[in-house]
């Protein structure tokens, strides 16, 4: 991973932390899968109660992706896998 990729990754990983302690209090939690500066998407797991929810993507939008394009604007694309 280049130095770009590196700076990006922690700036992700920061904005992560922010929103880990609300999914861990429903079960859940969330890791970053890996992050490309070029395209500006981040690519993130779904963990433990939040991987089988019913409401998964709209935990992904409005939180996950949220708190990192707040925090790491550069990101344009948050995707699950």
């Amino acid at each position: 991973m280049n130095d770009n990729n590196t700076e990006l990754k922690n700036r992700v990983e920061r904005a992560l932390a922010q929103v880990r302690p609300y999914l861990e209090a429903d079960g859940g939690g969330v890791e970053l899968v890996d992050v490309t500066a070029a395209t500006g998407k981040a690519r993130v797991r779904l963990t433990g109660g939040c991987a089988c929810c019913p409401s998964a993507g709209l935990t992904l939008k409005n939180g996950v992706e949220a708190a990192i394009r707040k925090e790491v604007p550069e990101i344009r694309t948050v995707e699950a896998v």
